[in-house]
């Protein structure tokens, strides 16, 4: 749980039915790092709701402190990919590392299953019939599915791409078949004490008062380098590091006739190009390459992935879009190449592109190379 509605309501339906049923609560940021004290912390409140709403359920709850973890697994990884001027999604490592990972060994036994708030749902399938498995197939035992939630604005299963299959089989996702909209009525209806609570946004250790840049200059010395138009090779503005913008923001240099936008970054220059306007060609890319790839069905892949023609998917590559049309393709054992079918808007090195077969979820990777709708 994690104070939220969603986790409440989450706890509130197993607590309606006949589950042996517990509440754990990750403490996963350790303020005393930042400040040397945990006066104001955020998750002390969050803890408090968590045990405001299993008090009122009956739950026993308790708290696991997995700060050493986040930070080893996590937060340090990121840092080095910030330092690196790419733009990583550490709530999808987390899942996959701390909350599917850490947290799953220190509860787990024989026994235990893992339910969460999130938005996301899981089916239970037999691999496709093919030649190999044509005569077992009737032994063959079902595995877990990642698939899409019946409310597609909320849908989380990008943010749980990463999960492996072990800690997918032992998930719950009671909230599968629920809109958000019903998920606030249900807690307000049954008197949770987070049934108004606001939903929080945001990278979780950054929290929602503080600025990004503020946040993370504590953890990375500022380099200062150029803007640079890229289409006329001036230099138009200083950055304070490539850690400062991502593909696609506004790049806020001011006194040009229009807006400029990051359009790329140069690791070696340590310089930021910016175009003119939020739909600049250069902002386009028509594949990508991402490495670091994991198969959530990991000795399993699509036997397409291999084929000239790849494997026809859709692909996400941030939260909150919908997930476009794509051809995949294995260049070596972790690293696939991605074909979009139309130029895709503001794709950085470093975000997660994970790839659907309709509405399940097969596995994810971290981007490594974006190509120009004229290089690929």
């Amino acid at each position: 749980m994690s104070g939220g509605v969603d986790s409440s309501v989450t706890a509130k339906l197993l607590a309606d039915q006949d589950y042996d049923l517990s509440a754990v609560f990750m403490r996963n940021w350790d303020t005393r790092d930042e400040s040397g004290t945990d006066s104001g912390c955020e998750w002390k409140k969050d803890w408090e709701d968590v045990q405001r709403v299993c008090r009122m359920l009956g739950i026993p709850c308790r708290m696991i402190d997995l700060s050493r973890e986040y930070w080893t697994r996590v937060f340090e990884p990121a840092l080095e990919m910030w330092e690196m001027g790419d733009t990583p999604n550490p709530d999808i490592w987390c899942n996959r590392e701390v909350k599917f990972g850490a947290l799953v060994d220190r509860i787990a036994d024989t026994g235990t299953w893992l339910a969460t708030g999130h938005y996301a749902r899981k089916a239970w399938a037999k691999p496709p019939l093919d030649i190999s498995n044509l005569f077992a197939y009737g032994r063959i035992p079902l595995r877990p599915q990642l698939r899409r939630a019946a409310d597609r604005s909320k849908d989380q299963t990008y943010y749980l791409s990463a999960i492996p299959e072990k800690s997918l089989a032992h998930a719950l996702f009671p909230l599968a078949r629920h809109k958000k909209t019903e998920v606030r009525e249900m807690a307000t209806k049954w008197g949770l004490p987070t049934a108004s609570r606001e939903e929080s946004m945001g990278i979780c250790f950054v929290g929602e008062k503080r600025r990004f840049d503020d946040f993370i200059s504590q953890y990375i010395r500022p380099e200062p380098g150029p803007i640079v138009d890229l289409t006329s090779g001036e230099v138009v503005g200083t950055h304070q590091g490539l850690f400062t913008f991502t593909i696609g923001q506004n790049a806020r240099v001011k006194g040009m006739p229009r807006k400029m936008f990051v359009a790329r970054k140069d690791r070696q220059q340590n310089t930021i190009y910016v175009v003119p306007g939020s739909t600049h060609p250069a902002l386009y890319s028509s594949s990508i390459v991402a490495h670091r790839w994991k198969w959530i069905w990991a000795d399993m892949p699509p036997p397409e992935i291999d084929n000239t023609k790849g494997i026809w998917a859709t692909v996400q590559y941030r939260h909150r879009m919908y997930d476009v049309p794509c051809r995949v393709y294995r260049l070596r054992d972790d690293v696939m190449k991605i074909v979009f079918t139309s130029p895709q808007l503001s794709v950085a090195t470093g975000q997660v592109a994970a790839i659907w077969k309709n509405d399940w979820c097969l596995g994810c990777g971290v981007i490594s190379e974006t190509h120009g709708v004229s290089s690929s």
